[in-house]
């Protein structure tokens, strides 16, 4: 694969995922669909569109993955919807892939990584830049939100992370996003009594899940050399 075709493909990757905060986002305060609804939508319709990308892809269903990162990616889903209530769309993505690159560095440090001096110091100015954005003050965002989504970053660095050497990174990302289903059906039915749909919702719901999500990693997995 040539680097510039490389470079595009990650460039649209990026801006689905970055979608997915802007279409969290409007859904959540411009329409009437309750958090839950839209974790479990998104999810489901991510899971469809990864079935179908599989299928066309390899002629058979998706039959890996595993119940540890369906469970982190839940999390990360459902962590990302209940905190965009009251955030903004662009607090929520620093937060969130502030924990995600923490969590990873975090991890690969432990295991006895090492990092140059100059990624110190982007690692330094990065946690810097979170904790500034956490203090009180005028612009810092309500805590109980900020927790939520520094908690789905942390998900999502779990699940970036038990991806590793897994196999085709689209068959298993499918069938985690499968796996995720059931739990994120039982978060509904939890919470049915505050449920709540409308048709403008679901679709920015649908389009999360299957275009920003679906696509997104599909996408993504073919610029990886």
């Amino acid at each position: 694969m040539s680097q510039t075709r490389t470079i595009v493909l990650t460039t649209a990757a990026m801006i689905a995922f970055a979608g997915n905060s802007l279409l969290c986002r409007v859904a959540l305060t411009d329409t009437a669909i309750d958090p839950a609804s839209f974790t479990t939508i998104r999810l489901i319709s991510g899971a469809l569109m990864l079935w179908l990308v599989v299928r066309l892809k390899n002629g058979a269903p998706p039959g890996k993955g595993n119940w540890l990162s369906a469970f982190a990616l839940f999390a990360y889903a459902a962590g990302f919807s209940f905190a965009y209530v009251s955030l903004s769309a662009a607090t929520g993505a620093l937060l969130l892939f502030g924990a995600v690159q923490a969590t990873m560095i975090g991890y690969g440090l432990w295991s006895g990584e090492r990092l140059r001096q100059l990624q110190w110091l982007g690692l330094i100015v990065a946690v810097g830049g979170l904790v500034g954005l956490l203090l009180p003050g005028l612009s810092a965002p309500p805590l109980p939100s900020a927790l939520l989504m520094l908690g789905a970053g942390f998900a999502w660095g779990i699940y970036s992370l038990q991806g590793k050497g897994a196999g085709d990174p689209t068959q298993v990302t499918a069938g985690n996003f499968l796996r995720a289903v059931p739990i994120t059906a039982a978060l509904s039915a939890v919470m049915l009594d505050s449920a709540s749909l409308d048709p403008t919702g679901v679709w920015y719901a649908v389009s999360s899940g299957a275009l920003a999500s679906g696509i997104g990693y599909a996408i993504w997995y073919t610029a990886l050399p």
